[in-house]
């Protein structure tokens, strides 16, 4: 039989639809070994067809007409990497209504705006895969809507963007101060010209949503999601936390609390922020522009993946992986669940429990310690560790307390309590993830093995 073609229109030409056209040409006899079908590129969607580019595949065309795609009763599936909102929904929304599959690595359309897509392919009864929206090469999506089907999946605690780990890596290997290490980032390519979206934690936001819909079959409204970068981070507490054997990290963090509120409505711990992680946790090892995800899941147990979470091959051998799922015609499932995703709701985050590093610059005079311990125990909050590090030209030392695990509300109480009794204006805090109580654990030592 002669081997049947999957027609394809590209949108964007940029790092990762360069990569996904240098993967089909050389790919191509592996991609036909493993679906017996090859992918012809047919169109590819840019702003400026004048532009010189790489050299496209035999037959391949530029346009900057979307319905050059959405509308080419020969075109099969739609690849959208152009990114952004308003183009791409347009896009998707229109290919999907065509009939067309959808292969796409947006994860703010996916996480702010994606339901009503979701809803289309399904209604449709088109294929809508998001793969490469979320750490790049790590197949973490697949493995959820697929691997871990069958189980009740705990929690996911994730290193999810590239950028703010490397200036992270850089001022903990090299003692860099953030401003510097975030010019090195740049200079290498690592961060945009404007790093906001991931320096200050909405990147990572967008793909914890995306796992969290993915691992708890749940909705969760994004513009309701806590959300705290690392742009204040400083090399001071960088060094300090190395000291006691932490490395700060920024962190994705989902659990499932099992429980739910007054209208029955599934309570989810979920949000984004720079952690101390103990150097005896894998997640701790991730380097650079790398990511890593831990699921904790009831049958599976313990699973850690780790990998290049950006760039152009990383991330368009993505792409082309959900090509293939859509070549082999596997069944849409889009969300990894078959019913409707009900919304969750969110536990307040005044109410989550952790234990905290908290630093503060304070004179050197008798009685301060015992001041800032009895604002604490005020609060009903226990001192598991005092350092005191050498001081500044103006009198003032760096006092750092680590904390048994208590509410955020209570840190939050004590903190303000010192200020005003003290007038302490310098307080920096951390979360710190250690193990938790419940036979449920978050994290993997280094000493188990990975997945």
């Amino acid at each position: 039989m002669p081997t049947q073609i999957l027609t394809i229109g590209l949108a964007g030409l940029g790092t990762v639809g360069g990569g996904l056209v240098t993967l089909l040409k050389k790919n191509a006899d592996i991609i036909e070994r493993r679906t017996g079908r090859r992918i012809r590129l047919k169109r590819v969607l840019v702003h400026n067809i004048r532009k010189k580019r790489q050299e496209l595949p035999d037959g391949a065309q530029l346009t900057d007409k979307l319905t050059d795609l959405t509308d080419d009763p020969e075109i099969d599936a739609v690849v959208e990497v152009i990114g952004g909102k308003d183009t791409a929904r347009t896009l998707i929304a229109r290919a999907l209504d065509q009939g067309k599959h959808v292969v796409t690595a947006n994860k703010a359309l996916l996480a702010e705006e994606g339901l009503p897509l979701f809803e289309k392919a399904k209604e449709k009864k088109r294929i809508f895969r998001y793969e490469a929206s979320v750490a790049g090469a790590i197949p973490i999506v697949q493995a959820l809507k697929d691997s871990l089907a069958s189980n009740h999946i705990c929690a996911l605690t994730g290193i999810l963007n590239g950028t703010s780990n490397y200036i992270l890596s850089q001022m903990t290997a090299n003692s860099l101060d953030f401003a510097t290490a975030l010019a090195e980032a740049t200079e290498k390519g690592y961060a945009e010209a404007d790093p906001s979206l991931d320096i200050d934690g909405f990147d990572t936001a967008h793909k914890l949503i995306l796992l969290l819909r993915l691992s708890f079959g749940l909705h969760y409204d994004f513009a309701k999601l806590p959300i705290q970068g690392i742009r204040d981070i400083a090399a001071f507490d960088i060094r300090l936390a190395q000291q006691l054997g932490y490395h700060i990290k920024l962190i994705g963090q989902a659990r499932d609390t099992t429980r739910t509120d007054a209208h029955g409505t599934p309570l989810v711990e979920a949000a984004v922020f720079p952690a101390l992680v103990s150097h005896s946790f894998l997640l701790a090892r991730v380097e650079g522009s790398f990511n890593a995800v831990h699921i904790k899941a009831d049958a599976a147990g313990s699973l850690f993946f780790h990998g290049r979470g950006a760039g152009d091959l990383p991330t368009a051998s993505a792409v082309l992986a959900d090509l293939l799922a859509v070549a082999r015609e596997e069944y849409p499932n889009n969300t990894g669940f078959a019913l409707d995703i009900p919304k969750a709701s969110l536990v307040s985050p005044e109410e989550w429990t952790s234990c905290y590093y908290v630093r503060l610059m304070v004179h050197d005079s008798p009685g301060v310690l015992r001041d800032i311990a009895g604002c604490m125990a005020n609060e009903n909050v226990s001192m598991s560790k005092v350092l005191q590090d050498e001081g500044d030209a103006s009198g003032r030392v760096p006092l750092v307390l680590m904390t048994h695990e208590t509410s955020q509300r209570s840190m939050d109480r004590a903190i303000q309590a010192i200020r005003d009794k003290l007038n302490v204006r310098e307080i920096v805090c951390f979360k710190v993830l250690s193990w938790p109580r419940s036979a449920c654990p978050l994290f993997l030592p280094v000493r188990e093995r990975a997945a």
